[in-house]
Order: C-alpha cells, then sequence, then structure tokens
C-alpha cells in the first residue's frame, strides 16, 4: 500500500483510490496538530476495489505548531521527535501521547526566508552515522539573492541540547528565480548518500525550462556524497550517478530529471526503492518511482498527458515516443488536492 497525502484548502479529509493496488489517504495541510491514521473500514473490503476509508486521529493532545512542514526522528532509537517549522525552526519533544511540552532544537530565523509560501526551512535529514558525529543537515530558503540552501549542523555528538547555530556548513546552494516550486525534502538513502528534492524555480509552465535541463539543478532528484565534508571540505559526486562524468555539461549531482515540484520523496524501507510526489500544475497530480537516470518528463508531460504548454506542442500525443519515464499513478486536480508526500506501509494495522 502506499499512502500518499495531500494539500488542500478544505478542512475535510478526503480519501481516494486511483488504482486496484494502490489506495491514497489525503489529508488537508491546514491542519496545526500532529495526526495519525486509522482505518475504519473491515479489513475483507480490501483488494475487493472498494476504497479503504481512513480517519485521522490526534496523537498529541496538548501539542500544537504553526506551519509544520516535516516531522522526522534521528533514527538513534531514543524516542524523541523533531518537527519543522516553516519560519525557521526545529523543535524536539518525546513520543509520548501525554507530552505537553516541546524545546527548540534549532533556531535559523535569521537566515530562513520565508516571505514565499513555498519558501522557508523546508526539511532536515540525520545521517547514518549520526551517533557518533552529531551532524545534521537542513533544507532552507534564503534572500539576497534567493536561492536554495543545504547546509549541515553539528551538535558534537548526538544529544538533545539545542544546537548552535554558528556550528553551520553550508553544502549546497542553487539560485532561485521565483518564490515557488523549491521542492524542500533531503533524505538519506540506504546507500549513505544523500538526496535532496528540487524543484523547476517556479512560476508556472517551468518558463526556463528547468525541468528538461540537465545543466541546472532545478528539476532534479539529486544524490550526493556529504561524508567528505570534513576531510575535503565538499561534498563529493558518487562515482555511478548516471551524468558524473559532467558530458554534455549535464550536472553531476543529477540521480533523475524532469519533476515539476517533487515536495516529499520517501524510501521503501525493504526495497530501497524511491518514491516521489510530484506536484502538478492545474491537471494532473503524479507519484513516481525513480530510477537512476530517468526524464521523468516536465514541462513535456502533467502526469501521463502531453503538456498543453510544454515546447513541443499540445496534447496531441507529440510527446510520446521520447522514451520519458511514467509516474505509476495519477490523480486529476479535480479532486483540488495536491499531492505532498507518502510511505510504503508495510504493516497489519492498515490492512
Amino acid at each position: 500500500m502506499l499512502l500518499v497525502a495531500c494539500a488542500n484548502d478544505s478542512s475535510a479529509v478526503v480519501e481516494f483510490q486511483h488504482h486496484p493496488t494502490a489506495t491514497f489517504s489525503l489529508n488537508p495541510s491546514s491542519t496545526s496538530t500532529l495526526i495519525s491514521t486509522r482505518t475504519s473500514t473491515p479489513s475483507s473490503v480490501i483488494g475487493t476495489g472498494s476504497p479503504l476509508i481512513l480517519d485521522l486521529e490526534r496523537v498529541f493532545q496538548k501539542l500544537s505548531f504553526e506551519r509544520m512542514v516535516h516531522l522526522t526522528h534521528s533514527g538513534v532509537g531514543d524516542g524523541m521527535l523533531f518537527v519543522v517549522l516553516q519560519h525557521g525552526r526545529v523543535m524536539l519533544f518525546e513520543d509520548d501521547t501525554d507530552v505537553d511540552e516541546a524545546i527548540t532544537f534549532l533556531d535559523i530565523v535569521d537566515r530562513v526566508n520565508n516571505s514565499g509560501n513555498e519558501e522557508g526551512l523546508l526539511s532536515m535529514a540525520f545521517p547514518p552515522d549520526y551517533q557518533e558525529s552529531g551532524h545534521f543537515y537542513v533544507y532552507y530558503s534564503a534572500s539576497s539573492p534567493r536561492r536554495s540552501v543545504i547546509s549541515r549542523f553539528s551538535l558534537g555528538r548526538a544529544g538533545h541540547e539545542p544546537v548552535n547555530s554558528v556550528s553551520e556548513v553550508i553544502v549546497l546552494e542553487v539560485m532561485q528565480p521565483f518564490n515557488n516550486h523549491n521542492g524542500g525534502q533531503l533524505a538519506f538513502g540506504p546507500d549513505g548518500f544523500l538526496y535532496i528534492g528540487l524543484g523547476d524555480g517556479g512560476h508556472r509552465d517551468d518558463p526556463q525550462g528547468n525541468g528538461q535541463d540537465t545543466s541546472t539543478l532545478l528539476g532534479a532528484i539529486l544524490r550526493i556524497d556529504v561524508s567528505t565534508l570534513e576531510s575535503d571540505g565538499s561534498y563529493t559526486i558518487p562515482p555511478d550517478n548516471p551524468f558524473a562524468d559532467g558530458a554534455g555539461g549535464a550536472r553531476a549531482e543529477i540521480w533523475a530529471f524532469g519533476f515539476r515540484n517533487p515536495w516529499r520523496f520517501s524510501f521503501d524501507r525493504e526495497t530501497g526503492e524511491l518514491w516521489v510526489g510530484d506536484v502538478g500544475q492545474n491537471r494532473y497530480e503524479e507519484v513516481n518511482l525513480i530510477e537512476r537516470g530517468l526524464n521523468y518528463g516536465w514541462n513535456l508531460m502533467e502526469g501521463l498527458h502531453c503538456f498543453s504548454e510544454s515546447p513541443i506542442g499540445s496534447e496531441s500525443g507529440a510527446c510520446q515516443g521520447l522514451g520519458l519515464a511514467l509516474p505509476v499513478i495519477e490523480y486529476g486536480r479535480d479532486h483540488g488536492c495536491s499531492v505532498t508526500g507518502g510511505h510504503v506501509y508495510r504493516g497489519n494495522r492498515l490492512p
């Protein structure tokens, strides 16, 4: 089962089933509380083609936050959770339903630009060696000039005390032409490398053609090795990256390209497969299963369809036969929801 969340201006919970083997759970972004999902449909219904009806229930009754964009843990098994707030703070609290207090773990409000609705502190990730190194990584928007910043901060060792913001080491900066389509996801893959999601640079229709341009980092999923920051002072390129040799001016950091706004992605913990929710423009939302070096179509395609405003024309099928990677599933914007992420679920609680 692939559970996919969506953003919606409504306060209602929306549920879709778009494929006999994939059920989508869609919830609004307007909530300021942390919620979990439970099934309210007997498991005998599953696999019959009928939708699985999901309810949302509040997890931490005594906590609420404004503009939450990411929730994660460090992977060290200490029972603590980190919630990323768009304005520039990371809050830390105990994974206990009775918890009534969260402390500030990181405060970089002074360097975060959240003037645009899709700008701000957007994500954080902990490397496999966090227990020993105390390093972690964040993705945020900055101004003058407008850019996306991937930085490393350090505790010295894994812990719960507030982080000194002067420990910042800037890993990568990407200039942003507009204030939307920043992407924003960071995650370490099963291979230990850092994966970064970047949107096409913004506005509408991808006016600069970044999605199809491998000479820019925009509109792509990047894959870099940050383990060399201590020894070399900069990240390095994994030798098996598809454009590692830079042939034709392609950026060596690119793992896959052709994305509009890959706001969230996740790895299947069992198979290591990478799933991306790519936000559509006017008509179609899509979920992609990522493979090395493939072109996922934007702005030649939106979902499974030729994009009417693309450089090659219209809905006539001009985009067919170009060798573009198709999404696993799409759904129409007539549902009113933009895809905001998802996880492969292999448990028994939701059959």
